[in-house]
């Protein structure tokens, strides 16, 4: 037979996602906003990758693993995205506690595989400034393909653990997030049950990925910046460095926009920041990244050049043997 009590914290099945509150007309707004933002980083991600495979020039470590970091921001952005445009479109904000489990485990997955990516492609970067001769012996395809299966495999594996005691958290009573995403700490802090072995386990996890991942990229660019300042040339100090310009600010926005989340003074911490910064870490740079690796980087741009080009000859020749015909 039920108590009262027993009845008033009936587990809850459901979620409310509060998201962005404001007239229909803002959210109508965002709406387009953060399609047109969607869009534009699923279309910069797949040509990185098409690019990639069609030529032969761009079969290397560093854009194997750029194709990888593509394939892995699609992914990042559609576990999140979707559904917040879904809210905004339709205003139904509800979302299943196992839905929104879910969500957390890969939102946080992804993201730690992006770290350990990132670390691989650091070592990637010293192997070929710092050790040229027996760069192609050490990064062969098998090598490569271990560090980027590796990282996914370390990436899900890390918050595995951290996953499974929410999971088995129980929920009443309080369920409106105010928040757009299923974030972990917005998540367990509506739980009815003590929550201070989860948010211990959490903060051991994110200080073991971060140092694990962290410490190799730091360590990879201190040989890289001390081989770079050897380099006699100014030519080739600068063609050297430009091999890992575009890593190195990925390295910097990505860890700094994290670290500054979830470390930041408590004087700083609202609800309102912390979904700027989501969105931020979401949305916004998952787009500018194939920005930053492909804006200046002339492999990419002869690449363009040769397969547009290729196709402009193409399409000129069927002409010409149209008009012959």
């Amino acid at each position: 037979m039920l108590t009262n009590g027993s009845t008033s914290d009936s587990a809850i099945t459901h979620f409310i996602l509060l998201g962005f509150q404001s007239s229909p007309a803002i959210r109508n707004l965002l709406s387009s906003i953060f399609s047109i933002m969607y869009v534009i980083t699923i279309l910069e991600n797949v040509a990185i990758i098409v690019m990639v495979q069609w030529d032969s020039n761009l079969h290397t470590p560093m854009y194997f693993f750029l194709t990888k970091l593509s394939c892995l921001e699609t992914l990042y952005v559609s576990v999140t995205v979707p559904k917040m445009l879904s809210d905004l479109v339709t205003g139904n904000n509800t979302i299943p506690v196992s839905g929104c489990i879910i969500q957390l485990y890969f939102f946080l997955s992804l993201a730690c595989t992006e770290c350990f990516l990132l670390a691989a492609m650091a070592y990637d970067r010293y192997l070929a400034i710092c050790n040229p001769l027996r760069y192609h012996t050490i990064m062969t395809p098998k090598v490569c393909w271990y560090l980027a299966g590796g990282s996914l495999f370390l990436g899900f594996l890390s918050v595995s653990f951290s996953i499974g005691l929410i999971a088995q958290l129980r929920f009443c009573d309080h369920k409106v997030i105010n928040h757009y995403l299923c974030d972990i700490s917005p998540v367990i802090h509506l739980s009815c049950e003590d929550i201070s072995t989860v948010e211990l386990v959490d903060f051991i996890t994110a200080l073991i990925v971060l140092v694990s991942s962290l410490v190799p990229i730091i360590v990879s660019y201190f040989y890289i910046i001390r081989t770079i300042q050897k380099i006699p040339s100014d030519r080739g100090c600068k063609k050297a460095f430009s091999t890992c310009a575009s890593h190195l600010t990925v390295v910097v926005i990505f860890f700094g926009t994290t670290i500054f989340m979830y470390a930041r003074p408590k004087a700083i911490d609202s609800l309102d920041f912390n979904k700027f910064l989501s969105v931020l870490y979401s949305a916004i740079i998952p787009m500018l990244n194939p920005m930053i690796y492909t804006l200046r980087n002339n492999d990419i741009k002869r690449s363009l050049h040769r397969m547009f080009g290729s196709r402009v000859l193409l399409s000129k020749t069927k002409q010409k043997g149209w008009g012959g015909e």
